[in-house]
């Protein structure tokens, strides 16, 4: 399995330029990069935590999607689809609400965040919070955990929803056995923050944004619109600190960046400044408008690519994965009981599948082991993160690679040591072992 990064997009409205120059543009271009497999979802469950207009949620999802697709982002090389076209997302849901801990649930960030602005009017800890606040992060493991993401894009307010997906993901695999695998946050430390029409961080609470396709004229009107000091022309203006630079910035290559800090040296005028950041900005934004506008007028085109990225991913991910979590905790066909004495015309039972176990040592390394019962076939060797050992675990699984032993029973894939034979065990064993998961996916 290649690495597996997962982007979840809530759908909120148009994005604007600090929307687009902060997550957009690099997930678009991160895309298209070899070695990963790229998951982005419009997470519509979730906005009906803190949307009840059936309306205002049906046009954000269109006008979310056509915006990332306008952008870039290829339906045809990607995973692109909506969170409630995914109902094997609700039902694993479940199965993690069976295993998260009330006590872990009590300390999420927005669930604590309500209780305290109850407590401080002096009203019931819990007045106005739903079920589906408190039961956020569990459904967002689920979007997580059912395509086993390796890499979570977030920011830093929300590594906490991803530490407790682990976390849930590790009760699950203590009692079912080695089923998810355990995901990482991945912290951007250089996202691009811009400034907004007053210089404050650009953000709707604010009311400072330029939106992402704003027709041309408004765009001249915001970009004008934009603060500044009061020089004047031929006075020496300060790149450090100006809205209006760092805007420029964002779009312009190093070499025109340079040149426009010559000019604020030499004592450009604002008028002209912002003349130079409007023309750069809508060079770049203005296909994108014209895209945008084209698939915002055709939902039914957006509707049949969502569907089909829905129903492509249930097809080779969701609903196999679900069957096996439902034959792991004993959701299963009832002829196929264990232990029941077989009958004519009965179908045989499954024997149990071997078991990969994920832990940690004392010594900070991660490990895994493969087991049958109580015969310990492989086992791990230590690795940095819990995401190598989960590749490794991944790739035995799926027989995305052959292991190899040596004569010393050391097990090998291409061209790294992986682990060594348990006591007693051969080659053959472990490769019958590991051939028992491609008969059971099949």
């Amino acid at each position: 399995m290649s690495l597996r990064v997962l982007t979840g997009i809530k759908p909120t409205g148009v994005p604007h330029l600090g929307n687009y120059v902060g997550a957009i543009r690099p997930a678009v271009v991160a895309s298209t990069l070899p070695g990963a497999e790229s998951f982005f979802f419009l997470a519509d469950y979730h906005a009906l935590i803190s949307t009840q207009d059936p309306v205002r949620v049906q046009r954000s999802t269109l006008e979310i999607a056509a915006s990332w697709i306008a952008c870039g982002l290829d339906p045809d090389q990607v995973a692109f689809y909506r969170q409630s076209d995914i109902p094997e997302t609700t039902e694993l849901t479940w199965l993690l609400t069976c295993v998260a801990g009330k006590g872990l649930l009590n300390r999420a960030h927005a669930y604590k965040a309500a209780v305290d602005r109850n407590r401080a009017e002096g009203m019931d800890e819990d007045a106005g919070v739903t079920a589906g606040l408190y039961m956020y992060p569990v459904l967002m493991a689920a979007d997580i955990l059912l395509f086993n993401a390796h890499r979570v894009p977030v920011g830093r307010d929300q590594v906490q929803h991803i530490e407790m997906a682990r976390d849930f993901a590790q009760r699950f695999n203590h009692l079912y056995g080695e089923h998810f695998t355990l995901p990482e946050a991945a912290i951007e430390e250089q996202v691009a923050t811009l400034p907004g029409l007053d210089g404050r961080k650009m953000s709707k609470s604010y009311d400072n944004v330029i939106p992402l396709f704003a027709p041309r004229e408004e765009l001249r009107r915001l970009v004008f619109s934009i603060l500044t000091d009061s020089r004047l022309p031929g006075e020496p203006k300060d790149t450090e600190g100006s809205a209006l630079f760092q805007l420029y910035q964002a779009f312009a290559s190093a070499g025109e960046t340079e040149a426009m800090r010559r000019a604020f040296a030499d004592g450009i005028a604002w008028s002209e400044a912002k003349t130079q950041l409007f023309e750069r900005i809508d060079a770049e934004l203005a296909p994108l408008r014209e895209r945008y506008q084209a698939l915002v007028a055709d939902p039914a085109g957006i509707e049949r690519v969502l569907r089909r990225g829905g129903e492509r991913l249930r097809d080779a991910h969701a609903r196999p994965f679900l069957a096996r979590l439902r034959e792991a905790v004993g959701l299963r066909d009832l002829s196929l009981a264990p232990g029941r004495d077989a009958q004519a015309g009965d179908v045989e039972a499954k024997p149990a599948l071997p078991v990969f176990k994920q832990y940690r040592e004392a010594d900070g390394r991660f490990h895994f082991k493969l087991v049958d019962g109580d015969r310990l076939l492989l086992q791990g060797d230590g690795f940095e993160s819990p995401r190598d050992a989960g590749r490794v675990v991944a790739m035995l699984r799926s027989g995305a690679a052959a292991p190899r032993v040596d004569a010393a029973g050391r097990v090998w894939l291409d061209d790294a040591a992986v682990g060594v034979l348990g006591e007693g065990v051969d080659d053959d064993a472990l490769l019958r072992a590991l051939d028992r998961f491609a008969e059971d996916a099949a």
